[in-house]
């Protein structure tokens, strides 16, 4: 039999049903684009100037902790509430609407809290970052088959994208200056009303429904 190198390189190559790593790449993608980070960051820069400091690492693991647990127990946690995901949905949506209204208005409803691990948890880890969105596209991508495994790195990849950004909030507002802060974070607060508006209405007729 002759040696055939090209077809003993053929037989190294990955076969066409080993999609582990698009798989990856598809679950990290959704996951970045739900989660927004880069779009969060003008309400972040306000938070921080507000209490002065963010715990950045402790906001990080907050979140990171909220995808896991919803990973594996969310529906079930939510039925112990007796909540369905759509509830939870529109309750993490109006607290998303009242903070646009906080950047493009320029109230503010969330009180300057001089307990920085409170405002750690409650707006920044959820629903900023671990929102109700992030939460359910993680159940669903449970559901959808891709693997737990996948899911863990896409979730541990986009948690050290997020304590980047977060690390980098000085830097960021530095580069833009007061104006283009201003000029920014209107723009971002009307996306970020946007979106509430659209999870409202999503989840808020089923809601209605069932209560009829």
């Amino acid at each position: 039999m002759l040696y055939c190198p090209e077809k003993s390189l053929f037989l190294l190559l990955p076969k066409p049903g080993n999609m582990d790593f698009n798989k990856l790449l598809t679950v990290t993608f959704t996951l970045f684009a739900v989660i927004d980070i880069v779009g969060s960051v003008p309400i972040l820069i306000g938070l921080k100037e507000k209490m002065g400091k963010i715990n950045e690492l402790k906001a990080t693991l907050i979140s990171g902790a909220l995808m896991i647990l919803f990973m594996f127990l969310g529906e079930k946690f939510l039925a112990i509430l007796g909540l369905d995901v759509g509830s939870f949905a529109v309750g993490g949506s109006i607290v998303i609407f009242i903070l646009g209204l906080e950047m493009v208005l320029g109230l503010e409803f969330f009180k300057s809290e001089k307990n920085v691990s409170a405002v750690t948890v409650v707006p920044i880890a959820f629903p900023l970052i671990a929102g109700s969105g992030t939460l359910t596209t993680i159940m669903s991508l449970r559901g959808a088959s891709y693997g737990e495994t996948i899911l863990l790195i896409a979730i541990l990849i986009n948690l050290i994208i997020v304590y980047i950004v977060l690390k980098s909030l000085g830097p960021i507002a530095r580069l833009l200056g007061p104006a283009g802060l201003i000029a920014v974070r209107k723009f971002f607060g009307v996306i970020l009303l946007a979106i509430a508006v659209k999870i409202f209405t999503t989840n808020a007729p089923g809601l209605i429904h069932s209560v009829k």
